[in-house]
């Protein structure tokens, strides 16, 4: 569900097709079906979805005859082109913070892979895990796998140092036959068809360089609002709730809700309860929602409303109303502010 929706910045989609045309392809083709132009990659506005990210993945795939482009546009990736996410990072305290930073924000970026860390000693381990790209021998599964290696590698050299270097690195997919640029790049030992993906790196708490306690305070508020619009957008419930609005004929049942979602009506009811709400209450929001709008912009009959959100009769509507807003439909009707 999260695939469709616009809620991330294009900075990752913007880096594969500058290296595109580093290549000498032209952007357009580069977001072909994308519904995207090259001149709103550079926008502070534009939202792009992972749909649409996966479409510019495949169509690299296709246009391009440099079989280690993902590695090279991730090393387009500097922190700053991360905007607020990436001046949050760099003006972290030390590096732990950073790595907590990281673990706790990175979703609001929308990045290729989700980020795990732990440390072991005086080493730390950063496993990569695709978003919506599982298969180990799927190539867009080692695009985004790439793509993530090489863009881990720029920000720590951002916020370490250019000599900064992985001590060693995993990866889940058969070698490819541009491995060579793996050692090149990295300077450092890659295992291929290994159990999962990562990479390890020295554990170091020190402090960063850029450190700025008012500039990542000021970052970071922005961030926090960013992953609260994710987390909402991201949730089922952010899914429901058009379906419920939408239905202006009758009551809709979750059944068809969760036949439109494509899961069982046991699971939606599962992941409504973990996100702290249920079908009922949705159900119960959506009603009132549309009774208000009905009453405040139609003539429509008292029956008529109850009729179109799901109540066999106007006194059963005018109790649930009552019970919603603590005021008697009319009292809308007539004017009185909700």
């Amino acid at each position: 569900m999260g695939f469709e929706r616009r809620i991330y910045w294009p900075h990752s989609i913007a880096a594969i097709v500058a290296e595109l045309a580093g290549q000498g392809i032209d952007a357009a083709a580069a977001l072909e079906g994308t519904g995207l132009a090259a001149s709103q990659l550079g926008a502070p506005t534009t939202r792009t979805s992972y749909r649409q990210l996966d479409t510019v993945v495949r169509n690299a795939l296709r246009l391009s005859s440099d079989p280690a482009t993902a590695l090279r546009a991730g090393l387009r990736m500097h922190v700053t082109a991360y905007w607020m996410y990436g001046y949050a990072l760099l003006s972290s305290a030390t590096r732990a913070d950073a790595a907590r930073f990281v673990a706790r924000y990175v979703r609001i970026v929308g990045p290729f892979c989700d980020v795990t860390f732990s440390n072991q000693g005086a080493k730390a381990w950063v496993a990569l895990a695709p978003m919506h790209w599982p298969g180990a021998s799927d190539a867009v599964h080692r695009f985004a796998l790439e793509f993530a290696l090489a863009a881990h590698l720029v920000a720590h050299r951002d916020g370490m140092g250019p000599a900064f270097r992985f001590s060693r690195i995993a990866v889940d997919h058969p070698a490819p036959a541009h491995a060579d640029v793996y050692e090149a790049l990295f300077g450092c030992p890659v295992s291929f068809d290994q159990a999962g993906a990562g990479y390890e790196r020295a554990f170091d708490d020190g402090p960063l360089g850029l450190a700025d306690p008012r500039t990542h305070a000021m970052a970071r508020e922005v961030c926090d609002q960013l992953l609260a619009e994710v987390d909402r957008a991201g949730r089922v419930a952010a899914d429901v709730w058009p379906i419920l609005l939408e239905r202006r004929t009758g009551p809709v049942s979750i059944d068809d809700v969760a036949a439109q979602l494509a899961m069982s009506p046991r699971a939606l009811r599962r992941r409504l309860e973990a996100e702290g709400t249920t079908y009922r209450h949705l159900l119960a929001e959506a009603r009132k929602r549309l009774a208000i709008e009905y009453l405040s912009t139609t003539r429509l009959t008292h029956e008529e409303i109850a009729q179109r959100v799901g109540y066999s009769d106007a006194a059963n509507f005018r109790h649930a109303f009552l019970r919603w807003t603590g005021r008697n439909p009319s009292d809308v009707r007539g004017g009185t502010r909700m």
